[in-house]
C-alpha cells in the first residue's frame, strides 16, 4: 500500500511539472513575420556589393569592373630575399614539427 502511494504521488507531481512547464512558457513554432524566407532570399538578385580591396559598398556594375581589373592585374611578386626567407621558414616549421626537442 505504501509503494502505490508513493507511486501515485510520484505520478501526479512529475504530471503536474510536465503541464506547468508547458503552461508557462510560450511556444515559438513559427518565425517572427518580419524574417524573410530563405527560399527568398536564395532567389534574390544580388544588386549591391563591398569592394575586395577597401569594402567600401559598390553597385553590381562597379564590382564587375573591379572582379576584372583585379583578374586582368599581374600578380605581384615578391623579392628574391623575402622569398627565401619565407622558404626557409616554412623549412623550420616542418623541422620543429619532426624535432620538436630541438630548439631553432
Amino acid at each position: 500500500m505504501k509503494k502505490q502511494i508513493i507511486l501515485l504521488v510520484l505520478s501526479i507531481s512529475t504530471a503536474l511539472v510536465i503541464v506547468g512547464n508547458y503552461w508557462e512558457i510560450p511556444v515559438m513554432a513559427l518565425p517572427p513575420q518580419e524574417d524573410i524566407p530563405e527560399e527568398i532570399l536564395r532567389m534574390e538578385l544580388v544588386t549591391e556589393a563591398r569592394s575586395p580591396l577597401d569594402g567600401k559598398p559598390l553597385t553590381a556594375a562597379e564590382y564587375i569592373e573591379l572582379q576584372a581589373q583585379l583578374r586582368d592585374s599581374p600578380t605581384p611578386k615578391l623579392a628574391p630575399t623575402i622569398r627565401e626567407k619565407v622558404y626557409l621558414l616554412h623549412i623550420r616549421s616542418l623541422l620543429r614539427q619532426l624535432f620538436p626537442f630541438i630548439h631553432f
